[in-house]
């Protein structure tokens, strides 16, 4: 039983050792990732890509580059065009060229420190420089501008940075976004009362041009009926006037028609002189045919 144990002991060094080269000869480059591989520490320039992949035992040795997008946070605190003082937050996504991941990996070195190394001090740089050209209020008021004016100077400064190292398009930006402005205590007190002012002279401004509207139409409906009241008055004077031509033509026509409204407004009554009776109503044009006669 010894002896078939002893003779089993060697067997089972040997399939170990099987296994442990086997297992030494194969790599799984991960989804997302590209393989670097390093023979005896020298960086070979082709990568691999996803999946499993044969390699020399002992010798070789790969390192994962992710070159999936991802993003490096920056703060940056600079002065504006009129000397306030601004805190930037800056979040820029980028990713790894995959063919370049073994040079970038022999020159500058993993994911992380291109971050520490290219990406943070660009951001840094890149938005002092940028928010040095406009005022505290054109920084929140011109958002975008700033923000593109930003993600241009970044690119030029990474790809200078990359060029120099020989590693022209090795870090390709997507995007680059403002996540926050934070201003002095005294500048935010300012825009705040800058804001109440405009916003009280709005109000202003629209109660006057309502009691502007409001005496206007006022004044309009004034005019109107001033000119319907003269309106109506012309039509009755115009009325007026020509019913007195017509009883003046009548007249001038008619002669008797004098006496027949004398008769029409007398009430009856004679006229009385003092100390005498009531004097009787004469005929004159009786009085005259007599005289004639």
């Amino acid at each position: 039983m010894n002896s078939a144990v002893k003779g089993l002991v060697p067997i089972i060094i040997i399939l170990v050792l099987l296994l442990v080269a086997i297992g030494g000869m194969t790599v799984v480059v991960e989804a997302g990732h590209v393989g670097v591989i390093r023979t005896l520490g020298a960086v070979q320039q082709k990568p691999l890509p996803e999946g499993l992949h044969f390699k020399k035992p002992f010798v070789d040795q790969v390192e994962q580059m992710d070159i999936r997008l991802t993003a490096s946070n920056a703060d940056a605190t600079a002065a504006s065009k009129d000397l306030q003082t601004v805190s930037t937050q800056v979040t820029t996504q980028y990713s790894l060229q995959g063919e370049l991941a073994p040079l970038t990996y022999q020159r500058v070195g993993t994911l992380g420190k291109v971050s520490i190394a290219i990406v943070e001090p660009g951001i840094q740089e890149c938005v002092k420089a940028v928010t040095a050209k406009f005022t505290a209020e054109e920084l929140v008021t011109k958002r975008e501008l700033v923000k593109n004016q930003i993600q241009e100077a970044l690119e030029t400064f990474i790809n200078s940075t990359l060029k120099e190292k020989g590693l022209d398009g090795a870090i390709l930006i997507a995007n680059v976004a403002i996540t926050d402005f934070n201003f002095s205590e005294d500048f935010n007190r300012a825009i705040e009362a800058k804001v109440k002012a405009e916003q009280e002279a709005l109000q202003a401004s629209n109660e006057k041009v309502r009691r502007t509207t409001q005496a206007e139409a006022a004044a309009t409906e004034r005019q109107l009926a001033a000119d319907a009241e003269a309106y109506s008055t012309e039509v009755q004077s115009k009325a007026r006037a020509d019913a007195i031509k017509r009883e003046a033509e009548a007249l001038k026509q008619s002669p008797e028609l004098i006496q027949l409204r004398t008769v029409e407004k007398w009430d009856g009554i004679l006229p009385r002189m003092m100390g005498s009776e009531a004097v009787p109503f004469l005929n004159l044009g009786n009085l005259e045919d007599a005289k004639k006669n």
